[in-house]
């Protein structure tokens, strides 16, 4: 199954820069690893210190052996995550 995740954060004004950098940098590696199915950088439209990823893996264990990355660790404790299951329909309306 298709594991989706929003992962997000918030930067200071005066390490906005130096913090985009560093992420955009990680998207290009990040696509070649191995069940990567997208991983896209977005700026929050309303407030440019905000900064979302957008994932999508093709296994939990693709996504495990992603977050075990030794460059992911110093973000990790510093990033909002939420793991988004796809929605079923129930039948039950």
């Amino acid at each position: 199954m298709i594991v989706s995740l929003i992962a997000t954060l918030t930067a200071r004004p005066e390490t906005r820069e130096e913090l985009f950098r560093l992420l955009v940098d990680q998207v290009e590696p990040t696509r070649a690893e191995n069940g990567c199915i997208d991983y896209n950088l977005h700026v929050d439209a309303m407030d440019p210190h905000v900064l979302v990823f957008f994932e999508n893996w093709k296994s939990q264990a693709d996504l495990d052996a992603h977050m075990e990355m030794q460059h992911l660790k110093p973000l990790l404790s510093q990033i909002a995550i939420w793991r988004l299951l796809p929605a079923e329909p129930t039948g039950n309306r």
